[in-house]
């Protein structure tokens, strides 16, 4: 059974074995954090990039990627703190587009099947995902306006599926990161 927690901690000073990051099929972040993660995991970047690139990668699924480890340099990490595996959680086709919810229930559902044998035979127990690019807020973008792409609500369209989908993993913690403007 999952432990899901809800916290307003920096997801990149997280202890978790799989960052979780939700992103748009076209291969461009503009969350600062996600813009964070192209420098710090690089490896993840270029090949989720490639595959953005190639059009193999569609609204709906997910990328998980195996972490390079690098064996000499500065690119060592001394600490604990840096995952072993990223999943890009493909939930938009435009950075500027909101998720939709099937497109998120189908990620999840792609994410939990990956997860299972990771969890089972490689001893990850620590999650960590990132929420701030499914809390669509963007005042600028005329796009939310428009009937067919209707913003996700954190607690009515988001936080159940993510409930539903990631309590049925065994054995894992699950540490949801909140924007400071949703309450926990």
């Amino acid at each position: 059974m999952t432990t899901l927690q809800l916290t307003h901690a920096p997801i990149l000073n997280s202890s978790a074995q799989i960052l979780i990051l939700p992103v748009n099929n076209a291969g461009i972040f503009l969350d600062p954090v996600l813009m964070r993660t192209k420098t710090l995991y690089p490896d993840n970047y270029q090949r989720y990039y490639r595959t953005c690139r190639d059009g193999s990668l569609e609204a709906g699924s997910c990328l998980l990627h195996k972490r390079l480890r690098e064996h000499a340099g500065l690119g060592i990490s001394s600490n604990g703190n840096q995952p072993s595996y990223v999943a890009n959680l493909v939930i938009s086709d435009h950075p500027y587009h909101p998720a939709r919810s099937r497109w998120l229930t189908a990620a999840l559902t792609d994410l939990c099947e990956q997860l299972i044998p990771l969890i089972r035979y490689q001893g990850v127990r620590r999650a960590a995902l990132l929420t701030r690019p499914l809390v669509f807020d963007n005042p600028k973008s005329n796009i939310a306006n428009t009937s067919s792409l209707i913003p996700l609500d954190w607690h009515t369209d988001t936080l159940p599926p993510l409930n539903q989908y990631l309590q049925d993993l065994p054995k894992v913690r699950v540490d949801i990161h909140l924007p400071k403007s949703i309450v926990i």
